[in-house]
């Protein structure tokens, strides 16, 4: 009875949170499945962010728990930002669930699970959900642990992993709930961020993404600036200097933490990748101060401008609210405008959402559902566009893939650009987790095709996978 099912909604943080507690069930002899047909335990790492992720939590808690009713031995645990947000006032809804655990006590839960066997073994009947939503000092240290396929039997090794740097925030942007769900703005020790990448790159990793909340807000309250570099650019000098690491990515940045120090960064430091998600929410500056955001469109603009100078191949993501209260139409039109001059090659559009407690919700002026609709659409149209023409300019030229390994179908390779593309082609099994160039013959709106360049002509040998010193020297390796 010791076989978990974790099922993550939400962000990249949710991601690196529910890989963490695996590891540590794990190590506790707890027995990780991907299907959770098959679990006796199933964990949900649950989102607050908007009002439909915390809907499809709730659904697949209430089926589990009839799952339960059937079979009561079976353990269902609700985690993270959901949890924390609601506390106790999930159990009107679904009084039967076994666990509710915050954000900050995400380390406890294999505590929590030995209890609940332990309980059960003895025969000792639990009536009581076990329910923990306290802050504790130190939490943000304990995200550490990985849980990488090849610590699992007959699996590939994985290339790619995150790396938590900062949670919490202190932001107070005014749609926002992640403050009450994270609590304020917490960092780790550098030297002990420093030793992950480093286990993590002795395990066959390649490229980490530093994760926080405000991941530019790293160390600030922790770290002196030195020689006009924040905490934040020094932590990815360090990381650079990891041997082992060909490249480095970060999410989610805020833009006043791009100051001129981050800006060159791109320029000196190769194994940073020259994609950056840029937050701007919204486009018009009258909708930025109602949202408590510290920046106006003119300087947003200067960011963007800036890394351009810097990088001219520049890959731009971004998040976008439509229908924030009070939002008119000639809003709706700058923000649309902006995000044609950046031309960004992703993006993720939201039709607002209340969040019960933050100053948003009791906002007048409430913009109806149907013309959140429309002001979605047309932001994602002018991204599918964006999107299909920055691909197609890539045809005929050589670009650098990570091989991550075997795409869906498993009949081909899959790997990513430093752009952030997704690229699909053939190769040898030999190859994943190699960094290669690929001649890119075809493309779509979302996915890029090509072939490995082989060695002879400049690129990858397909079958042994040689590579040019040129591809080697920019990732560092």
């Amino acid at each position: 009875m010791n076989r978990v099912h974790i099922k993550t909604y939400g962000c990249q943080m949710n991601e690196r949170d529910s890989e963490a507690v695996a590891a540590m069930l794990r190590a506790r002899g707890y027995r990780i499945v991907a299907n959770e047909t098959e679990c006796d335990i199933l964990l949900l790492n649950t989102c607050a962010v908007r009002d439909a992720a915390e809907q499809k939590a709730i659904g697949k808690a209430g089926y589990a728990l009839a799952r339960k009713r059937r079979r009561p031995d079976f353990v269902v645990g609700i985690l993270g930002c959901m949890a924390q947000n609601r506390g106790t006032a999930l159990l009107d809804q679904l009084p039967d669930v076994d666990l509710i655990v915050g954000t900050q006590k995400f380390h406890q839960v294999p505590d929590y699970l030995d209890n609940l066997r332990a309980a059960r073994a003895a025969g000792v009947p639990v009536a009581e959900t076990i329910v923990d939503l306290a802050e504790e000092a130190g939490s943000q240290n304990e995200i550490r642990d990985h849980l990488l396929p090849q610590d699992g039997a007959d699996a590939p090794p994985q290339v790619s992993a995150f790396v938590s740097i900062q949670q919490g925030c202190n932001m107070d942007c005014a749609f926002c709930i992640v403050p009450k769900t994270r609590g304020d703005e917490r960092s780790r020790p550098m030297e002990d961020i420093v030793r992950e990448v480093e286990q993590l790159a002795a395990r066959g990793v390649k490229e980490v993404t530093l994760l926080g909340q405000i991941v530019t807000s790293y160390g600030r309250r922790d770290y002196a600036h030195t020689g006009g570099v924040s905490p934040f650019v020094q932590l990815l000098e360090k990381v650079h200097a990891v041997d082992g690491i060909g490249r480095i990515r970060f999410t989610s940045p805020h833009p006043r933490g791009f100051k001129q120090d981050l800006v060159e960064a791109f320029g000196r430091l190769p194994k940073l990748c020259e994609h950056v998600h840029l937050p701007v929410q919204s486009g018009s500056d009258r909708i930025l101060r109602a949202m408590n955001r510290p920046y106006t469109r003119e300087r947003y603009l200067e960011i963007v401008q800036a890394l351009r100078a810097v990088r001219p191949d520049m890959y731009f993501s971004t998040d976008v609210i439509v229908g924030f209260p009070g939002e008119t139409e000639e809003d709706f039109v700058q923000t649309r405008e902006l995000f044609e001059a950046v031309n960004y090659d992703m993006a993720y559009i939201f039709k607002y959402s209340i969040r019960t407690g933050t100053p948003a919700a009791g906002m007048p002026a409430q913009v109806p559902d149907e013309i959140k609709e429309r002001r979605n659409q047309i932001l994602l149209d002018r991204l599918h566009e964006n999107s299909l023409r920055r691909n197609r300019s890539l045809v005929g030229r050589i670009e650098e893939v990570l091989i991550d390994g075997r795409d869906k179908t498993g009949r081909r390779f899959a790997g990513r650009t430093r752009g952030n593309r997704v690229a699909v082609f053939d190769a040898a099994e030999q190859l994943t987790g190699r960094l290669a160039p690929l001649r890119i013959d075809r493309a779509t709106v979302s996915t890029l095709y090509g072939e490995l360049v082989p060695a002879g002509a400049g690129g990858c040998d397909p079958k042994t996978g040689g590579q040019t010193s040129a591809f080697l020297s920019r990732a560092g390796l």
